[in-house]
This record gives C-alpha cells, sequence and structure tokens, in this order.
C-alpha cells in the first residue's frame, strides 16, 4: 500500500496547511481615521461643547466651561463585534469616554446648540448651574440624549468602581485596574459587543462584564446617570466622549472587527 503524507492528502482535498490556518485565524482589525492630513477624519462629528484637536497625529480632547462634548461616528452603526481604543489620559482623574449602542435620534443634535452653563472662579458648578444642566439632562439634550440612549464606557482611573476606567458608567462596576507599564503610556481597551452582553478588557485584563438585558441593573442614583428605560440598539452608533475643563485625554486608535468565533 502506498503512503500518504497528511500534506499529499490535504493536497487531494484542495487544502493547504495556510488555508486551515487562515481559518483559525482571529479577523483582522479595521481601523477608523481619527486624524487624516493634521484634520479631524471624514465620518465624525461633534455635539455639544469643547471638541477634539488634532495633535501629532492623535486627537486630544478640548473641554469647554459651558458643558460636555462628545464626538460621534456618523459614517456607519455597528453590531456586534469588538471595538480597540487606543488612549492615554494625562493623569488619574482624566474624565472621558466610549459611548456604544447609541440610537438615531443622537445624530439630530449634530450643529444644534445645547444649554451652556458658566463656571464660578474656583472652578465649580454654583448650585443654579446645576440645575440648569439637570434640565438639560431630564430633556436629553444634546451629549445628554447619548447618556440616556447609549452606553458610557468610561474612562476615569481614579473614581470608584462604578464610575471609573471599564465601567458601564453607573450601570455595572469594573474590577480593579491594571497598572499602566509605564507612566503615560498608552493603554488599549477593547469592548466586545455580543447580542445584550458587553464586556471590556484593559491592557489584556478583563475588568467589566454587563447584560443590558438582565433584571437586577442597580438603580439610577441621581441625574448624571442614564435613564434605564430606553432600549439601546443592537446596532448603533458610536462616539468619544470630552468632559470637563482639565479632563485631557489622547486618543491614538479606534478600531473594529467581526467578534472571534
Amino acid at each position: 500500500m502506498r503512503t500518504v503524507t497528511v500534506a499529499a492528502f490535504l493536497a487531494l482535498l484542495g487544502w493547504t496547511a495556510t488555508s486551515i490556518v487562515a481559518d483559525d485565524a482571529e479577523p483582522a482589525w479595521r481601523t477608523i481615521p481619527l486624524v487624516e492630513n493634521g484634520k479631524l477624519a471624514e465620518g465624525w462629528a461633534h455635539i455639544g461643547w469643547g471638541r477634539m484637536t488634532p495633535a501629532d497625529g492623535v486627537l486630544r480632547t478640548d473641554c469647554d466651561e459651558r458643558g460636555m462634548g462628545l464626538l460621534v461616528y456618523k459614517r456607519e452603526k455597528l453590531g456586534d463585534c469588538q471595538l480597540r481604543i487606543v488612549y492615554r489620559p494625562q493623569d488619574a482623574k482624566s474624565n472621558a469616554g466610549v459611548f456604544i449602542r447609541m440610537d438615531d435620534g443622537v445624530l439630530d443634535w449634530i450643529g444644534k446648540p445645547s444649554t451652556a452653563v458658566k463656571r464660578e472662579a474656583s472652578g465649580k458648578l454654583s448650585p443654579a448651574m446645576l440645575d440648569k444642566l439637570k434640565a438639560a439632562s431630564e430633556a436629553e439634550e444634546g451629549v445628554w440624549y447619548a447618556v440616556h440612549h447609549g452606553f458610557e464606557v468610561q474612562i476615569m482611573d481614579s473614581a470608584d468602581a462604578g464610575h471609573r476606567t471599564g465601567a458601564i458608567y453607573s450601570l455595572a462596576t469594573a474590577a480593579e485596574l491594571p497598572a499602566p507599564a509605564s507612566e503615560g503610556a498608552w493603554r488599549t481597551m477593547i469592548v466586545t459587543l455580543d447580542g445584550t452582553q458587553v464586556r471590556v478588557s484593559l491592557d489584556g485584563k478583563e475588568v467589566t462584564r454587563f447584560d443590558s438585558a438582565a433584571k437586577d441593573l442597580p438603580p439610577r442614583k441621581n441625574w448624571t446617570e442614564p435613564k434605564r428605560e430606553a432600549a439601546r440598539p443592537a446596532r448603533g452608533y458610536i462616539g468619544l466622549q470630552n468632559h470637563d475643563p482639565g479632563d485631557v485625554v489622547y486618543f491614538k486608535e479606534v478600531a473594529v472587527r467581526p467578534l472571534p468565533r
């Protein structure tokens, strides 16, 4: 009997060792450009106050005392997938966020004015200004629409477990964060969207698991937190948040790929 090698047998089937490896390989990442020719890349639009400023090939949050802002990727809605966000906070208190699962209504706020507040000399908001922001939140105006009709994956290392980096803001807590590789190092966040499940990892460590269909979601405690009633879509828009004056976060990369199977 003639001995047939594995390679020859595969060749008879029209297969190669390379094709087998390719079938098992994880899907490739597709970069969503942030900066092109020194300017904000096409496909992004900003709502609210402040802006995202191109700086040395990356985006920097430039915040405004009048209120928060959100850079929305309006070119496409994303369903089940993985997002990779490479970012660097200026310090542990730097506040920003990655928004996911936003519905179509967020696009209606592009180019529309938002309620503005003014800060005291100390940088704090007076009770009257806080009331003004609260009213904007309850009316789901501007960036607040995104808060109540999407989910925010928080960026802020120094906050409590329900509001720190990796947490689904006020809805799912984040585990203890891995230390950065070095001071000022770029960090990699991967957000997995799988039906009603959201998983977040930071620098290779899973820190958050969230099921938006769970029956025991924590109650809303104050007006800055998202309303629970609105159903977030299975396919939605993504965005990058700029927060308050002094909150500086740099975004180097946003990429997407199909879920590895």
